[in-house]
């Protein structure tokens, strides 16, 4: 099968998604060059944003800095243990800006200890434990939906089943949560996307109580990241495949009752 990427170069499907594990090719290449469940999140959200972010790159939040940490030191240890480290308790000293011009990507202290408590309050899971230990991680892949190239990569795929690891300040809330961060745009493209799966499945952690929650994905969950997968399309081949001036011709027009 053949990928046909942004810059109109067709690739073997195959030979692409064994150079998507690196990560500098899936965010670097891939990133300019196909979207995501992420970027199509930013396009429903703001078309604008997603153009800005080719450019400038998208700007991390804490929760997301939390979510990467949490996610390394689960499933990628190595890179965990690679990270520039500063020990202090606060992005806004002296020292973590230092860090930050000489090294780039730099965590505090703080933000490392706070990981490890989740990281130790999930590992003393079993049943949490086994379904991860289970399987297969940082799986690639990339698909065509109505034309458009979609890149992606499962946090760990145990037989049928994608699981994939989330933080939250609100676990009793995480139902609601998942709807407007748009957690079922993701499931429902890799459930998609990947042959022979056919369930998806959070585990999550709180990172104010240190709760733990697995939740599975029903078809009504599915269905609606279909719904916003659709419009999230239609909106990019509107605004970036027909040489619209979006700053120019993009408007929000409601009715306020």
């Amino acid at each position: 099968m053949q990928i046909k990427t942004f810059d109109n170069i067709i690739h073997d499907k195959d030979e692409l998604i064994e150079k998507m594990y690196d990560d500098d090719f899936y965010y670097g290449y891939l990133g300019q060059n196909a979207l995501s469940s992420s970027s199509i999140k930013t396009i429903l959200k703001s078309p604008k944003q997603y153009l800005k972010s080719l450019t400038e790159g998208q700007k991390e939040s804490q929760p997301l800095r939390d979510g990467k940490l949490f996610h390394w030191k689960i499933l990628e240890p190595e890179k965990f243990n690679s990270l520039n480290v500063v020990p202090v308790a606060s992005k806004n000293t002296k020292t973590y800006k230092e860090a930050v011009a000489i090294h780039g990507e730099v965590y505090t202290q703080s933000e490392i200890d706070n990981c490890n408590l989740l990281v130790e309050a999930l590992s003393k899971n079993s049943y949490c434990m086994d379904l991860i230990n289970q399987g297969e991680y940082e799986v690639p892949n990339i698909a065509v939906f109505d034309g458009i190239p979609i890149r992606g990569k499962a946090d760990c795929i145990v037989g049928d089943t994608i699981i994939d690891l989330k933080t939250t300040t609100d676990i009793l809330n995480f139902r609601w949560s998942a709807k407007k961060y748009s957690y079922d745009l993701q499931a429902y493209i890799y459930v998609s996307m990947f042959e022979n799966v056919n369930n998806f499945r959070f585990i999550c952690i709180d990172k104010n109580t240190l709760e733990l929650g697995v939740f599975d994905c029903s078809p009504e969950f599915l269905d609606s990241g279909r719904v916003k997968l659709e419009k999230g399309l239609e909106t990019y081949k509107k605004l970036f495949t027909n040489d619209e001036n979006i700053y120019e011709n993009l408007l929000i027009k409601e009715m306020l009752n």
